[in-house]
């Protein structure tokens, strides 16, 4: 009996000790497991780590030909992503003083430029320092172009026979915004023309777009008689375009371009500024109706 007992003890014992081993391999196996996962992770982290982003904020009528300019660039830089922000150029302005990460900076006019680079000769007036002078250069010149919708039901066939039909309040012109560069480059036309804005838009003869986009697609749908957009704009949305203003009419459109001084990724920044200037750049630039300004 006694070595009966002894027996069944022994038993119990190698028992709790197999379970025992069984526990420990299982232990050992997830712990394999969980390093495996953490060399994965760190894997993926280092492959993210390496890719970069650059942020650019650019008029909204440079929607076409920068998107392609951007994915040049990425072709020939590996691991660099671009985060495109298109709209007009007040609003990226504000957007910039209010502290958003931006890399680079294109304006469709000098007056948002120069709001927010203390080192302008003009137009500083709010004392903000946000752009890297030294960065800063004029990259392309654009065209404002008086466009009509299909088949024109009012007929409209130049500036002047749109001054002529808004001040009898014959039709509906779309334009852009003040805060917006191609509102205040229509602003110098209508004055051009000693119209009287608010009296215009009072009277009903006037309708806004917070960006060039906005009164481009006015046009297209044929909900207003005719607007003011850019010619890269007109063209890029096959839009027919019935006259081109003089520099007398509304002066030059040049769009300048810089990096920020809180550039996350300034290297990065002159290198998509210094792309920018190249022969392939440019004849994205030139498809849409462009004039680039600062070839290599």
């Amino acid at each position: 009996m006694a070595l009966s007992s002894i027996t069944r003890r022994s038993f119990i014992s190698a028992a709790a000790g197999a379970a025992c081993l069984g526990l420990a391999a299982c232990g050992s196996s997830s712990s394999d497991s969980s390093s495996s996962t953490d060399s994965s992770s760190d894997s993926s982290s280092s492959s993210q780590a390496e890719s970069t982003t650059l942020i650019v904020f650019a008029a909204a009528s440079m929607t076409e030909s920068l998107t392609e300019v951007g994915e040049l660039f990425k072709a020939e830089n590996d691991g660099v992503d671009i985060s495109f922000n298109f709209d007009s150029s007040g609003t990226l302005k504000t957007q910039i003083q209010e502290g958003a990460d931006c890399d680079v900076f294109i304006s469709a006019g000098q007056k948002q430029m120069n709001a927010l680079d203390a080192e302008a000769t003009s137009g500083n007036d709010e004392g903000l320092d946000f752009i890297n002078h030294d960065t800063r250069f004029d990259i392309l010149e654009n065209k404002v172009t008086l466009c009509v919708p299909d088949d024109n039901p009012k007929s409209v066939q130049s500036f002047d026979d749109m001054a002529e039909k808004l001040s009898a309040h014959d039709i509906l012109l779309g334009m852009g915004n003040s805060d917006v560069p191609v509102g205040q480059y229509t602003q110098k036309i209508l004055a051009y023309y000693n119209l009287d804005e608010t009296e215009l838009a009072n009277a009903g003869c006037i309708t806004y777009g917070t960006n060039v986009k906005e009164v481009t697609a006015q046009v297209s749908e044929g909900a207003v008689d005719c607007g003011v957009v850019y010619k890269t704009d007109a063209t890029s949305d096959s839009l027919t375009m019935v006259d081109e203003a003089t520099e007398e009419m509304c002066g030059r459109v040049v769009y300048p371009a810089a990096a920020t001084k809180n550039a996350l990724q300034p290297e990065l920044a002159q290198s998509f500024l210094d792309f920018c200037k190249t022969s392939e750049a440019s004849d994205c630039f030139e498809k849409v109706g462009f004039t680039p300004l600062a070839e290599e």
